[in-house]
């Protein structure tokens, strides 16, 4: 996993003053990761309550302001406002439906003109190169883990 992080933030480059978006956040150590590479705001979403204590314990070292959501992703992206820069999904990998989070997200158009969107997924699932108004634009294999990268369809990566 540290490679793998390693290698996404070397991929997306300088995040200095872009939002971040982690869906299942699990730790938080993504947002922790973006926030020391200059992003801001980060909002981090995990449902599992059992797993608020260790983020809120994480989140006390970072320099950024990182907000905690405790909600369902779909239910946060519902009720989302807003646009992200880089949009993180890291679901468990046995859950179902991450193809409709996905579109969720084009659907409610809450990523930003020239953002990114990662999807990190199990090897034996696939996803489509164009998905809604995004279009890949890499995709990584880390053993049995996968990482897939979207943009809006319209932006030059």
């Amino acid at each position: 996993m540290d490679r793998m992080r390693t290698s996404l933030f070397s991929i997306l480059g300088p995040l200095e003053g872009l939002s971040f978006l982690d869906l299942f956040a699990g730790s938080g150590l993504m947002g922790l990761e973006a926030a020391s590479r200059g992003a801001s705001p980060i909002d981090l979403v995990e449902k599992d309550f059992g797993k608020k204590a260790v983020m809120l314990k994480n989140l006390l070292i970072a320099d950024a302001p990182i907000e905690l959501h405790m909600a369902d992703v779909k239910v946060f992206l519902k009720r989302a406002d807003r646009k992200w820069d880089v949009i993180y999904l890291d679901p468990p990998f046995p859950m179902a439906g991450k193809l409709e989070v996905l579109q969720l997200i084009g659907e409610r158009d809450l990523l930003s003109a020239r953002g990114s969107l990662l999807l990190h997924y199990p090897g034996e699932e696939s996803f489509p190169e164009i998905l809604g108004p995004y279009r890949r634009y890499d995709h990584r294999e880390y053993g049995r883990s996968q990482v897939i990268f979207y943009t809006q369809s319209s932006s030059p990566q």
